[in-house]
Formats: C-alpha cells, structure tokens, sequence
C-alpha cells in the first residue's frame, strides 16, 4: 500500500516493480495470497547517493565528473533560489563556482547540501553566516552555496592541505577581491608549459577549464580522498 501522486493509498497486484522513469519504486510491505501492497517512494537519488557513499572516494573521478559540467553549465547566475532538500539544484544551464563543487561531489555519495546544513545546524556559531550575512538560522537553499561556508565545512573535516602541491582532485579557494571568493578543482590536465595544473571552475562564464591557478590570492587548499575514505572505512567496519 502507498501513497499516489493524490495521496491515497493505492493497491497493486503482482510482483514489486519500478516505475518506467525509475524515479519512484515499490516496495512490498505486507504480502497476501495474490495480492501485494507496496509503499512508494521517489528515492533514486537517495540510492545512489548511498551507493556511492559505500566505494572509495576517487579524485581523479571528481576531477571527471567536474569536467562533464563543460558545455552544460553556460552561465554564472548568482541569485537566490529555492531549491529541494537534499539534493538540491538549479538548472544545470546555470549556477555559480560552488555549484561545479557540489555537483561533482554528488557522483561520488557526498551531497554538500545536506552535510554542510546537519553540521551548520548544531555549529552555527562557527559558520561565518550570522556575521557575514546577518542569518539567524541555517538555509538549505543557499548555506553550501557560499564559499566561506565551503571552507569552514572542509576545515571542520580535516580535509585542508598545508603543501603546495596541487594534485588532481584537490578544491582550492582564492579571493578575488574584498568579500568576493571562488573555489575549484584542480585538473589532471597542465597548461602548455606543463609548469601548473589547469582548474576546472565557473568564474562568470559558465563552467571552464583554465590556466588560472596563481591568477589571484589562494585562500584555502583542500583535499578530500584521504579523510572521506578513512571515514567510510571507519562505517564499514561498524
């Protein structure tokens, strides 16, 4: 038994079943003698973010899964959105330097949205949200769209790298003026020299892969493989 597109309870016969879109699947929950009733539920999504979470993190992947935003995200738009929760997103035509961050990290099971608003709800005070933006409380719409917001979540989880050696996969964050900062992902590819990475980034045209690591002040270097695959090793073992 589950609940339609109208909310009432709907009944089927025969086996379990997933839709055509495979957006919502039934579940069975009681069986009787020909008969079986299913709760109903769009949570592909959530499956795959679970999925994902249960592999290793893969840099290199992030580095891929940032590139295939190329020729689909065509324009930087930075204005406020609701937006579903978890998983939420704008059209992908659009969005801003976090949104190529977000959205290549959700390949692989972490879902910035989500983590940053369940730490920012027990941490506000050591967010930047309340002084920078004047919030009293945590937005799913906006909170890990932000970039200071971004670099206090990674510090928060160890993912911050003290070298200068920028590999492939790691997030790097510049300011590029007072009060305005950007953050991308270094590339596997270099620019013609072969002296620097390339980063993989939307600056205000959509996104891009450019010669553009040192073009402003780097404010933070992150890498996630190392904490994020100790920590699911840590849940696989529980």
């Amino acid at each position: 038994m589950g609940l339609g597109s109208t909310g009432r309870a709907e009944q089927f016969s025969g086996s379990p079943t997933f839709s055509a879109s495979f957006s919502t699947v039934y579940f069975p929950i009681i069986a009787m003698p020909g008969k079986y009733f299913f709760f109903r539920a769009a949570i592909l999504p959530i499956m795959l973010l679970a999925c994902a979470a249960a592999s290793a993190f893969s840099p290199e992947r992030l580095v891929q899964d940032a590139r295939t935003q190329i020729g689909k995200t065509f324009l930087y738009d930075p204005s406020y959105a609701r937006i579903s929760y978890p998983m939420g997103d704008i059209p992908i035509i659009r969005g801003v330097c976090t949104d190529v961050i977000v959205r290549a990290l959700r390949h692989q099971g972490i879902d910035l949205q989500q983590r940053v608003h369940e730490d920012m709800r027990k941490n506000f005070q050591r967010y930047p949200n309340q002084a920078r933006w004047g919030l009293k409380k945590p937005d799913t719409n906006i909170d890990h769209r932000r970039v200071p917001n971004l670099q206090r979540y990674f510090e928060r989880q160890g993912y911050t790298v003290t070298d200068k050696t920028f590999l492939p996969g790691d997030i790097v964050t510049w300011n590029l003026r007072p009060q305005v900062e950007h953050i991308g992902i270094v590339s596997d590819r270099k620019n013609p020299s072969g002296q620097r990475p390339l980063i993989i980034h939307n600056i205000g045209r959509g996104t891009q892969e450019e010669d553009m690591l040192y073009d402003f002040t780097i404010t933070g270097h992150y890498r996630v493989a190392q904490t994020e695959n100790q920590n699911r090793r840590e849940r696989a073992r529980r």
